[in-house]
């Protein structure tokens, strides 16, 4: 690594000083494990502590079978979601409804984090070519801004 010395990393795995967020970059980068970064924001940052969770490696189809199966759950939930939120009120009596939806849409939020997390390993290992990766994410962006 470029600017992280040798010492500087024995003295932050040694617990005797702590880790900046450069410093997570460059290590993720270097070791090309993209998680150390999800880590360091959902385990030592004071804000990452409170608002971002923590996202597990997975494999694809893991990925993709729960974020399907979540989908589902909340297709049937839809209805009263609207029947719930409709007068932009909460009563008591919708509160475990609304807490289970609400619950499903994390689930979501987490799966697609840990396609992101997917895709950022899969690059860094060079199974995808980062280039055409980001020519596709233009070329999505610019048809859905047609």
């Amino acid at each position: 690594m470029e600017f992280v010395s040798d010492s500087r990393i024995e003295k932050f795995e040694s617990g005797r000083s702590p880790v900046q967020p450069e410093e997570v970059l460059a290590m993720a980068k270097a070791y090309k494990k993209p998680a150390l970064c999800n880590y360091y924001c959902s385990h030592e940052c004071p804000i990452g502590q409170v608002y971002v969770p923590e996202v597990k490696a997975k494999d694809l189809a893991q990925i993709v079978l729960q974020t399907l199966a979540t989908m589902n759950t909340l297709d049937k939930a839809k209805d009263r979601f609207i029947e719930i939120t409709a007068d932009g009120q909460i009563s008591d009596d919708e509160i475990l409804d609304f807490v289970q939806i609400e619950n499903g849409i994390k689930e979501i939020g987490l799966a697609a984090d840990s396609l992101s997390l997917w895709m950022d390993n899969t690059i860094a290992s060079g199974r995808i070519d980062k280039e055409k990766l980001e020519e596709a994410r233009a070329t999505i962006k610019n048809r859905n801004k047609e």
